[in-house]
């Protein structure tokens, strides 16, 4: 049964989880899973009104919002919960973690696929949004209050706004990143400002050899014409 499976993923994923009672009654992602999985039976036999119905009273009782038209794998698990949507035409593969304020979320208002698919495997970070119906692949780790609207290649992790692909880090399947923090190294902000200090840095020692040799003229008498200052 898979909400069985989506209560011991819980335990795989959460140290604070203790025991199942404390996880069917306290935990507002397997709970909206519980109703999810109950609207989502009720749209496909058709009953659709009674699908939204189900899913607004689980919004109402978990602050989180599936829509019961979304295709969602085997051990999925929302951290925290509060504040995640996730829209009609969404789907997600199995191995699956999002944070709380996550948005999987459409671009357009025209009928037809208009929200994101997630691989296997993927893990996005507190407040991030996906944006239209772009692709995540298997393994991909996006970072918290990112925003991304291209799709994203199998074990790779996306930072920032709009989202990035920081380079020289992918992810290992059996390693779980909770937030998908990137490095200082991978900031264009800090990548900025350290290329600006070099250039200091370059200007700071042409005036010392420049000081050095004017000095040098004192002492020898010799010509500024003679100075040979280093060209970067």
């Amino acid at each position: 049964m898979r909400f069985i499976e989506d209560i011991q993923s819980v335990f795989e994923r959460d140290p604070a989880a203790r025991n199942t009672f404390e996880i069917i009654t306290c935990y507002a992602g397997v709970q909206a899973m519980l109703f999810y999985r109950l609207s989502h039976w009720l749209w496909l036999v058709k009953l659709k009104w009674l699908a939204r119905f189900v899913s607004t009273l689980a919004r109402w009782l978990t602050g989180i919002e599936i829509h019961p038209g979304a295709v969602i794998g085997r051990r999925f698990f929302i951290d925290h919960g509060m504040g995640v949507v996730i829209g009609e035409t969404a789907e997600i593969g199995d191995d699956v973690t999002l944070y709380h304020g996550v948005t999987l979320g459409g671009t357009t208002w025209q009928k037809g696929k208009r929200h994101p698919t997630l691989g296997n495997n993927v893990v996005i970070g507190a407040g991030a949004k996906i944006l239209g119906p772009i692709t995540l692949s298997d393994n991909v780790r996006v970072g918290s209050n990112s925003v991304v609207v291209k799709s994203i290649d199998e074990n790779q992790t996306v930072v920032g706004v709009p989202g990035r692909v920081l380079k020289d880090k992918t992810v290992k399947s059996d390693q779980f990143d909770s937030y998908a923090v990137g490095g200082n190294d991978d900031d264009p902000t800090v990548k900025a400002i350290n290329s600006i200090l070099k250039h200091l840095h370059d200007v700071d020692s042409q005036l010392h050899k420049v000081s050095k040799e004017l000095n040098l003229k004192e002492s020898k008498d010799t010509s500024v014409n003679d100075l040979e200052i280093e060209s970067k």
